[in-house]
């Protein structure tokens, strides 16, 4: 007998659910049954709007008719193959489409099964290549304040989440972190990469003279910070890490699980803001959230300096039991092509600055007390209730589903980032909901 799907289990009890105040959700269950294109339905039968492109992944929008053809006949042919010492043919193709979109220093291409441990193999990566250069003693990472970086272990040691380090404690050895990029005192209300804080960069010169560049292997930043609260870069930041990097011989890793794939408006953030790193990070748009898959991209440099010594002998003792997934390379190569035939991030782009507009039209409203934009990402930030912070956004966020909107909420700031199929009715829909929420807040 076939399960029914489409109404709420009797029973929530089993289900430990992530990132959920499990006790509130089970008192009144919040329940998606279906999805297409730019909507969710909801067990009563509800069309709610997405403004998060589910948790930033669902960049294509729902149900789109490639990508669920293309796991519908690799179940057929192939359900799983191993990557240890045997391939498919489906990897290859998909790991030579990412190195053909990807910025030109990026020719291999490591898979993963999401952000965390994309991020957790870019930092071993780093790790082993000095290494193999014989800098064995560059072992420190450095990650930055407001910075998230998944939830492995190295994933949270670099990231500057307090609520991660107050529940697990001290993590990996070593590590140091920058300052964050966020100073609503003299940025509020940006449009687009702010003006101020390029000189926040200049902390990795005195994390540098502290530790000594010798120990030093990698920095990872998110180009921007999309899980804290929508943190740009300001102008020239980003440009002078590099520099930085560059000069004490250090790894720059770019976290892009939330900003590639078309979230600015290009490939990667890398190619938007002009600025190359050594490693980039991916997931989440990748397969577009349909199958869990994640990628880190390496220059030929890295590469290249493992493949030495005896050819049968393993290079790199890393790797995951799904990596290169049959299943889930057939959705990413259906995802980049949905990508490139329907030129979303093109799109992107230009549904940008229409996007921005509504986004500050809400500037002015109760409790409002920042906005800033960048590509189709947008957050408002919210005046916390005295006492009780993240209280007035969860409230939002709650009011705001009722109302047919999905949003979603970092302590007191609004995150939004649509599927990149919006339409501008959608964008007005999205704001004006967003507006009625604001306005019933205590």
């Amino acid at each position: 007998m076939a399960l029914d799907r489409t109404t709420v289990p009797n029973d929530l009890s089993a289900f430990w659910m992530p990132f959920t105040a499990n006790r509130q959700f089970k008192k009144a269950p919040r329940m998606f049954v279906a999805a297409k294109d730019m909507h969710y339905t909801t067990a009563d039968g509800r069309q709610v709007l997405d403004g998060t492109a589910g948790l930033w992944c669902c960049n294509a929008g729902h149900a789109r008719p490639k990508i669920v053809e293309a796991i519908e006949g690799q179940a057929r042919q192939l359900d799983y193959a191993p990557a240890f010492q045997m391939g498919h043919p489906l990897a290859f193709e998909l790991a030579n489409r990412l190195r053909d979109m990807a910025p030109d220093p990026f020719q291999h291409v490591f898979f993963t099964n999401s952000g965390s441990e994309s991020v957790d193999t870019a930092l071993k990566i780093a790790l082993a290549w000095h290494r193999a250069r014989g800098e064995g003693s560059r072992t420190r990472l450095i990650g930055r304040e407001r910075g998230y970086h998944g939830v492995g272990f190295g994933g949270i040691s670099v990231g500057g989440i307090v609520n991660n380090r107050r529940y697990f404690g001290t993590l990996l050895t070593g590590v140091d972190h920058l300052p964050h990029t966020h100073l609503p005192e003299k940025n509020a209300f940006t449009r687009g990469q702010p003006e101020h804080g390029a000189h926040l960069a200049d902390e990795l010169e005195r994390i540098v003279a502290l530790h000594g560049a010798e120990t030093i292997a990698a920095v990872i930043v998110e180009p921007m910070a999309g899980s804290t609260g929508v943190l740009l870069p300001p102008k020239g930041y980003l440009e002078r890490l590099r520099e930085i990097c560059t000069r004490h011989g250090i790894l720059l890793i770019f976290d892009e699980v939330i900003t590639g794939f078309g979230r600015l408006g290009s490939s990667f953030a890398a190619e938007h803001f002009n600025v190359m790193p050594d490693i980039i990070t991916t997931a989440k748009g990748l397969t577009n959230g349909v199958i869990p898959m994640g990628a880190v991209l390496v220059t030929s440099e890295i590469h290249d300096a493992f493949m030495e010594g005896p050819e049968h002998l393993i290079e790199l003792f890393h790797g995951y039991t799904y990596s290169g997934n049959p299943m889930a390379a057939a959705a990413g190569i259906a995802t980049l092509e949905t990508y490139r035939e329907e030129g979303l991030f093109q799109r992107a782009a230009d549904m940008a600055p229409y996007w921005e507009d509504a986004l500050h039209s809400l500037k002015g409203l109760p409790h409002v007390i920042d906005i800033r934009n960048m590509g189709l990402i947008g957050a408002v930030e919210l005046e916390p209730i005295p006492g009780e912070p993240t209280k007035r956004a969860f409230s939002a966020f709650l009011k705001a589903y009722e109302k047919g909107l999905l949003i979603r909420t970092t302590g007191d700031i609004i995150a939004l980032s649509p599927p990149l199929i919006i339409e501008k009715e959608h964008v007005d829909t999205l704001f004006e909901t967003l507006a009625e929420v604001l306005k019933s807040l205590d």
